[in-house]
């Protein structure tokens, strides 16, 4: 049975592996991982996730499922991730509203049109999905540096049309907002208001690079920042709180530098009440 999803996590990875097997500090309440990177995964690192998963709540975050790319939708390995998700006691697989690949992964996360004929394609894709996966799915908003050639509608606005055509739930990632907000001059609250209460099962924060004070670039590198903290009290305020996860993809500090800021979303979450859409889906 998988295991209750609720409160902060962090981002599984390896070099964090002999820390954790140590002792996995109280205020880690759930995992999160990319199924890419451990399916098949034999030897010792198999044998340490079994052991994790069979005391840890974990969450399957996607990284190449490429749901608005032109290339057929890899079902091979939806099949191969329901598989894995199942053998761990997983529930919720998420994944970002974008694309990777066009013939080959082009290894960046670009941005699909926001036109009415893309919302259909791609809420066909993530319900095709869901079918193969046997289970309800969340989209992630995506940061996206360039704007699509091609809008008939508002980054919102398409990220809701999508989430009704599919009847998915929401993957809000906080620090996207925030990015995005920045390099394309919208108000973050104001698309955080947008967002439908009764989808959101699940958030992100991380931190960014600053290249220039009109551009920021979602490198997960970084400490969050004090401006993003902010965006998240009024996340829960607005919304509830939802699980929420710190992610840190490089520039890994020790796990007790990573435990503060899974300690900071804990302490913000205390402060106001969850979203009962997430307590069901958990």
């Amino acid at each position: 049975m998988p295991r209750r999803l609720s409160g902060a996590g962090l981002g599984f990875r390896r070099e964090l592996i002999p820390a954790l097997k140590s002792r996995v500090p109280d205020a880690i309440d759930f995992f999160e991982l990319a199924p890419e990177n451990w399916i098949d995964m034999g030897g010792a690192y198999g044998r340490d996730l079994r052991a994790f998963t069979e005391r840890h709540a974990f969450v399957c975050h996607g990284l190449s499922l490429s749901l608005g790319g032109p290339s057929p939708l890899d079902e091979m390995l939806l099949a191969k991730i329901r598989q894995f998700m199942d053998a761990h006691g997983i529930a919720l697989y998420t994944e970002h509203l974008s694309y990777c690949s066009d013939d080959g992964h082009l290894y960046d996360l670009l941005p699909i049109p926001f036109t009415e004929a893309a919302v259909k394609y791609v809420a066909a894709r993530i319900r095709r999905a869901q079918d193969i996966l046997e289970r309800r799915i969340a989209i992630e908003n995506a940061s996206f540096y360039v704007a699509a050639p091609i809008a008939e509608m508002d980054e919102a606005g398409f990220v809701r049309a999508v989430l009704t055509e599919a009847d998915c739930d929401l993957h809000l990632d906080v620090n996207n907002v925030y990015v995005n907000s920045v390099n394309h001059r919208y108000d973050p609250l104001d698309f955080i208001r947008a967002m439908p209460s009764e989808r959101i099962v699940y958030m992100h924060m991380a931190g960014h690079y600053q290249e220039a004070p009109d551009l920021l670039v979602d490198t997960h590198g970084a400490d969050v920042i004090d401006p993003v903290w902010a965006l998240l009290d009024q996340t829960y305020r607005i919304h509830g709180v939802a699980p929420t996860l710190l992610e840190r993809d490089f520039n890994i500090p020790p796990l007790a530098d990573l435990v503060r800021e899974v300690e900071r979303i804990a302490h913000i979450q205390a402060r106001h009440p969850r979203h009962e859409h997430a307590v069901r889906a958990s």
